[in-house]
């Protein structure tokens, strides 16, 4: 069985998280001998490729990015949001008549800008508003590397501190982040969050009007201001790397893309503040889960518990790296432990054993009492219940789960009866534990983990 990792109302499996294909290089390239295609913004065309399909699964990948920057142009994330769906549209048209592009993600963003310069056109001065937001802005590349760490240039960065503006609630910034950085639907955040949809899209609205009437600036602000956003972005980028971690919904149980985006852009926040320890922490964490990500799925994609993970598969580069970043928390840490460093600390305690028998639960449970005092959430406590299980015994778990029972927050997460279901089985009570199982099946938003759990709740006898 695999641990709950805190993570909000949804949570994830501790040692797992779960993402798709193979980030946006997901569309092959051209074949050996490409012929010459028809160019669209300087992106050759291709025709090999099913152009729908292409066009529904760049768009999922690439959603964040082109709304960056578009927002970067636009400045308002309402419009920019719209100015991305005038893309798809695009697409939608022409990718079936002249071919997919060589570089779909690319044709998106360029597609997208140059809709958004004509529209500041329109809307502005032409001479002065050209001048401010640069003649060819579709044809300009980022710079390669930033010249300080106070300049990073980077526009997913930027639209994080934008989405994570105090003028917003935090209800509002986990719906606002998931639509426009994770790409999930208004109905997949309902279910993630447990409301219902028209409450998630009311949020969603009133969060983009919010930050168009206060004229909320897009970019990665200085001193007080972005210590005081610090809290609510570290969390937003947690968010995005457990929604590739572990999808809420679809037939992948991974998503790497947002993965790879959200380690990213918390190593760049470490660069920018790395005198913060829970920055260090989040970076540490991070770099401890994805390390595992190879050994997460079967070749069919079918999840692969933490018990019956290959080790050899994990990525000791990435544990090396999340090693060091602890390291650094702890040296600048000037009291106790944050809530990201006491995760990281027992994503350590996986990765340090060679086999799962090797690991250190008590270790482990000790550390979750900690985090349980400090930080208590009704998901903590289900984490600490599997640790329980290792050093206590299946009994005494399950009294701590059957605790849990009516929290709220864990109403409708089919991780507790998941986890219970294994308990009960540990304890011979098969028949509720096949319930159980069947239970947490129905809950389960993303297919994979479902088949998962029918599949145990069929061989649980």
């Amino acid at each position: 069985m695999d641990q709950a990792l805190p993570q909000g109302p949804r949570g994830v499996l501790d040692g797992d998280l779960r993402g798709p294909r193979n980030r946006r290089g997901l569309i092959p390239g051209p074949p050996a001998r490409a012929r010459p295609g028809v160019f669209d913004g300087g992106v050759e065309r291709q025709p090999a490729i099913d152009p729908l399909a292409a066009v529904e699964t760049v768009f999922r990948l690439e959603f964040p990015r082109v709304v960056a920057a578009v927002t970067r142009v636009v400045r308002d994330v309402g419009i920019a949001e719209e100015l991305a769906q005038d893309a798809l549209v695009a697409a939608l048209e022409q990718w079936p008549r002249d071919g997919v592009p060589d570089r779909p993600g690319a044709w998106l963003v360029t597609a997208a800008r140059r809709r958004a310069v004509d529209l500041v056109r329109r809307r502005e001065n032409y001479a002065r508003k050209l001048r401010e937001i640069g003649r060819d802005l579709a044809d300009v590349p980022p710079p390669q590397e930033p010249s300080g760490p106070d300049d990073i240039d980077d526009d997913l960065l930027r639209l994080v501190f934008m989405t994570c503006h105090p003028v917003l609630s935090a209800q509002a910034r986990t719906a606002l982040t998931l639509r426009l950085l994770g790409g999930l639907t208004t109905p997949e955040i309902a279910r993630a969050f447990l409301v219902p949809e028209a409450t998630v899209a009311q949020r969603i609205v009133r969060a983009k009007r919010t930050l168009a009437t206060r004229n909320v600036a897009f970019e990665v602000p200085y001193g007080s201001d972005r210590e005081a956003r610090l809290g609510p972005v570290l969390d937003v980028i947690y968010l995005i790397f457990n929604e590739g971690y572990a999808a809420t919904a679809g037939d992948d149980l991974l998503r790497p893309a947002l993965c790879e985006d959200a380690l990213r852009l918390a190593r760049q926040l470490a660069a920018l503040m790395p005198k913060e320890p829970e920055v260090h922490g989040l970076v540490s964490l991070l770099e401890f889960q994805a390390s595992r990500t190879a050994a997460r799925t079967a070749p069919d994609g079918t999840p692969v518990l933490l018990r019956d993970q290959n080790r050899r598969r994990w990525n000791r580069m990435l544990i090396a790296r999340g090693i060091t970043a602890l390291d650094r928390a702890g040296a600048t840490a000037p009291a106790a432990p944050g809530r990201y460093a006491l995760q990281a600390a027992i994503a350590a305690c996986h990765a340090h054993a060679y086999t799962y028998e090797d690991t250190d639960w008590a270790s482990i449970a000790t550390l979750y009492g900690l985090l349980a005092a400090r930080f208590p959430s009704p998901v903590v406590e289900l984490n600490r219940a599997v640790a329980v299980l290792m050093t206590e015994g299946p009994a005494a778990a399950l009294a701590l789960v059957d605790a849990l029972a009516d929290a709220p927050a864990l109403r409708g997460y089919h991780l507790l009866p998941s986890v219970r279901a294994d308990l009960l089985a540990r304890l011979g009570r098969t028949a509720e534990a096949r319930a159980e199982f069947t239970r947490a099946a129905g809950l389960a938003g993303n297919g994979r983990e479902r088949d998962l759990l029918l599949r145990r709740a069929g061989t649980t006898a």
